[in-house]
């Protein structure tokens, strides 16, 4: 296992059971799939994908000790750690380090809308309580709060932070951020309809909730694009799973198409927690439709 995070990584569903139970034979046993047979790189669980809102400290704890037990090392796992105030985060990603994840993934807290100076303060706290990684979770569609280039340089000055997944939607920021902090942060990508523009601007990864339904093209389409660098071919790749990661990340319902795909693909992982609802007969249909023609 490299220490350079790079590679394909699933926003990780959390499995729940049909009265909205965290399901941790379900998980385990995903897990163990998307490494084995998906290739995946590495796991992140605990994300918005993940659900981790909805979730109890105690099950986010349960979740994270499964995933590290499943994956038993062979690729690194990213803890979600968010929280709403800065002692949280600080607290969830101690236990994260403790527990043995290689790293952890932060947004912007939500709701309070900090600025870019409360912001730095934030993560200038976090970076002197952990000892690993930090990868930034730019998405100002969820948070509220965008993490513009300017902030992520000034961020890219802590130790820990080394990562980000930019999910802002402007591809040019993946070259902005590049052009401005160079080898001291690495860029995932974190907007699904923009991954091949990202590699191509020197992204070296990508992190998605889709790879959790069609694991093997997000593993194929990296290897193509950067690691073997035929473009002609990651293209063709790319155009064939664009109709499905537009269904998805185009819906509204990102974590509700993602796991109505995974039953989909034979690989079920329960409904999603309430407030969430599943996916309609009328979204799956559709669904179903487009990854029929891959």
């Amino acid at each position: 296992m490299s220490d350079k995070f790079a590679g394909i990584y699933p926003a990780l569903v959390t499995p729940m059971t049909a009265d909205e139970q965290v399901d941790r034979q379900t998980l385990a046993e995903f897990v163990d799939y998307l490494i084995a047979e998906g290739g995946v790189d590495g796991i992140i669980p605990l994300g918005s994908t993940g659900e981790y809102y909805a979730l109890s400290a105690a099950e986010r704890e349960t979740v994270l000790k499964t995933v590290l037990e499943a994956a038993g090392g062979r690729v690194p796992v990213l803890a979600g750690a968010n929280a709403g105030a800065t002692a949280d985060v600080a607290d969830y990603c101690r236990q994260a380090e403790q527990l043995g994840a290689a790293g952890v993934l932060l947004a912007a807290p939500y709701y309070s809308l900090p600025t870019a100076d409360e912001l730095f303060e934030h993560f200038r706290v976090v970076d002197r309580a952990i000892g690993i990684p930090i990868m930034l979770y730019n998405y100002p569609g969820r948070t509220g709060v965008d993490m513009v280039p300017d902030l992520i340089e000034r961020l890219a000055e802590l130790d820990a932070v080394q990562y980000v997944k930019e999910s802002s939607g402007e591809v040019s920021r993946v070259s902005e951020i590049i052009r401005r902090s160079g080898d001291k942060i690495t860029v995932f990508c974190g907007c699904d309809t923009a991954a091949l523009e990202s590699f191509v601007l020197g992204a070296a990864g990508w992190v998605g909730g889709v790879v959790n339904v069609l694991p093997n093209e997000h593993v194929k389409l990296f290897g193509l694009a950067v690691r073997q660098k035929d473009l002609l071919a990651a293209r063709k790749v790319y155009y064939e799973v664009l109709p499905v990661l537009s269904l998805m990340e185009g819906g509204g319902k990102y974590t509700q198409f993602v796991k109505a795909g995974c039953e989909i693909v034979g690989r079920p992982v329960g409904p999603p927690r309430r407030p969430l609802l599943p996916a309609t007969a009328d979204e799956v249909a559709r669904l179903k439709e487009a990854i029929g023609r891959l």
